[in-house]
């Protein structure tokens, strides 16, 4: 499933409104701990999470994520926004938690 597809069915702001949205998206990884997506989370997952600061936007890059999505209407810094328009890594934010983005997800087939 392509990224816009995504967005439009769970009805995410798009924080950086430039950036390719034709990504196909693999899967969805949940985790708040940084290392442990790096070490198992996968190419073109969406990672959701409540992690706010400018390292998840490294982590994805690293781990080349389709994007992250910032559950529970937490809030993003303006340097974590800086840092995910210069890596170009899409950034998405939701009142939904956790377990309900991913729950909309696994019923998309994502």
């Amino acid at each position: 499933m392509k990224l816009a597809e995504v967005v439009n069915q769970l009805k995410l702001e798009e924080i950086i409104e430039s950036v390719d949205l034709d990504r196909e998206v693999t899967g969805g990884y949940c985790s708040d701990l940084l290392s442990n997506v790096m070490g198992q989370a996968k190419s073109g997952e969406l990672w959701i999470t409540l992690q706010t600061h400018q390292n998840i936007v490294a982590v994805a890059s690293l781990v080349e994520l389709s994007g992250i999505i910032i559950a529970c209407g937490a809030e993003l810094d303006t340097e974590t926004i800086a840092k995910a328009k210069k890596e170009d890594i899409p950034l998405f934010t939701t009142d939904l938690s956790i377990y309900e983005v991913a729950g909309r997800l696994y019923k998309l087939g994502v």
